[in-house]
């Protein structure tokens, strides 16, 4: 069931480290894999890593902002492998922190652009393909923060708000015609994203500024890559069989407590 051999999986933000764990996985599970980032160098490690362990990936530079952009990394994907079967439309950024009212407009303007515009641009130009072929999986990332919100991050929380609302109107518009569309939350991941979002929020001492912030995960750890990554596999196989326009919570169950530190955390750090 977890099988994709055949299949196309293409991946935006693949150079990134989730991208990047989503595209090995794939790749790991037979699929061929078009990877799609900015970033030219960390997309092509991407994919020669795939190449080493015997897979069969593509490499696209595009802007996911742009829709000629898009567009081209769609053509390059039909061009390359005839179909796309699985899209998991995953590029973003956290952007800078602030209060809202000292948010940057530039910086708002870039942020929404590629977290919301960028996965409003994939569904629009991937949809299309799967609808032709008569059937397709999407994953749209989001985030925890699409659920409870966050101090000084503004354009990203809108952002992700913004991405499970067209999760949801996109999965109604093709639920009929083989096509599912569902989005991960994830929360603090081991990731570049959050060394910055560390750094941004305590300069002095962002490894204290982590440790706060595993206080308020009940397991007391973040997700690695590959978990997060196997979730969008999941959800991409027929596993998941008739799950559509909904999210999964990837949180090491921060959702349950809302954010509250569990009793046993507590007594940890009074230790």
């Amino acid at each position: 069931m977890m099988d994709f051999t055949g299949k196309v999986a293409l991946i935006t933000g693949g150079g990134g480290d989730i991208g990047r764990a989503a595209a090995l996985a794939f790749a790991a599970h037979g699929a061929r894999v078009v990877v799609v980032d900015i970033d030219e160098e960390a997309g092509l490690a991407c994919t020669n890593a795939i190449e080493e362990h015997g897979g069969d990936a593509r490499f696209v530079r595009a802007d996911v902002a742009r829709s000629d952009d898009v567009r081209r990394y769609v053509q390059a994907s039909l061009d390359a492998y005839g179909a796309i079967d699985c899209f998991f439309n995953n590029a973003g950024v956290e952007g800078a922190i602030a209060p809202t009212q000292d948010y940057d407009e530039a910086m708002f303007d870039r942020v929404i652009g590629i977290n919301l515009k960028g996965v409003f641009l994939g569904l629009r130009h991937v949809l299309p393909v799967m609808l032709r072929q008569g059937g397709g999986t999407v994953v749209n990332t989001a985030s925890i923060t699409a659920i409870f919100g966050g101090a000084g991050m503004p354009a990203y929380v809108a952002s992700k708000h913004g991405v499970l609302g067209l999760t949801k109107a996109a999965a109604a518009d093709v639920a009929r015609m083989g096509v599912r569309v569902n989005a991960i939350c994830p929360g603090p991941v081991e990731t570049r994203m959050m060394r910055s979002i560390e750094t941004q929020r305590n300069p002095a001492d962002p490894v204290a500024m982590g440790v706060a912030i595993r206080a308020g995960i009940p397991t007391g750890a973040y997700s690695t890559p590959l978990e997060i990554a196997n979730a969008v596999l999941y959800l991409c196989s027929p596993l998941s069989g008739n799950v559509t326009g909904t999210h999964l919570m990837l949180d090491g169950g921060r959702t349950a407590t809302g954010g509250a530190p569990s009793p046993n955390r507590i007594q940890e750090n009074m230790k």
